[in-house]
């Protein structure tokens, strides 16, 4: 994770979230290497009305719930938000990724997915696509999502693409 990543999913908390009961699905929360002095997306969900559930495919630190990338063990419509940073691009099959993201996510329940556009090649342990705005918006309505909003951010040499996206 980088800093533009964890600036996108603070606006998106900022703009989008509301002060009500909310069931939050964090996929591929795991603090790796160095990261742990910027901290986790979990920072930016104290309200104490948001439960927040840390997912991914190994465990370690910020991690509640080691899940299967293509098949995850929650009820359809279980959660009211599911957000990812930094997670898709190692994904082997990210349209099978995001039609789970889409079974999980309530009716009205929003999606924010943050991937790198331009970076450098980073194993872990596969490093598979970079994405574009098209991209975000072709996996969005693949898995029936609709998207909100879709953008290519660049922060000095980092450039991100985010997808804020709707379960209709």
């Amino acid at each position: 994770m980088h800093l533009s990543s964890l600036n996108i999913m603070k606006d998106f908390v900022g703009r989008y979230l509301k002060d009500e009961h909310l069931r939050v699905l964090d996929l591929g929360s795991r603090i790796v290497g160095n990261q742990h002095s910027m901290g986790s997306y979990r920072d930016f969900f104290t309200n104490p009305k948001w439960k927040y559930t840390g997912a991914d495919t190994a465990a370690g630190d910020n991690v509640d719930i080691v899940i299967e990338p293509y098949k995850f063990p929650f009820k359809d419509g279980e959660f009211d938000i599911v957000i990812s940073g930094q997670t898709i691009e190692h994904m082997e099959f990210p349209w099978e990724w995001f039609r789970e993201v889409a079974r999980v996510l309530k009716k009205d329940g929003l999606c924010c997915v943050i991937a790198p556009a331009v970076w450098h090649e980073h194993r872990y342990p596969i490093d598979t696509y970079r994405y574009y705005p098209d991209g975000m918006k072709a996996l969005a309505k693949y898995s029936g999502l609709q998207a909100l909003e879709v953008k290519r951010i660049r922060a000095g040499k980092t450039e991100d693409t985010y997808l804020i996206a709707r379960n209709p």
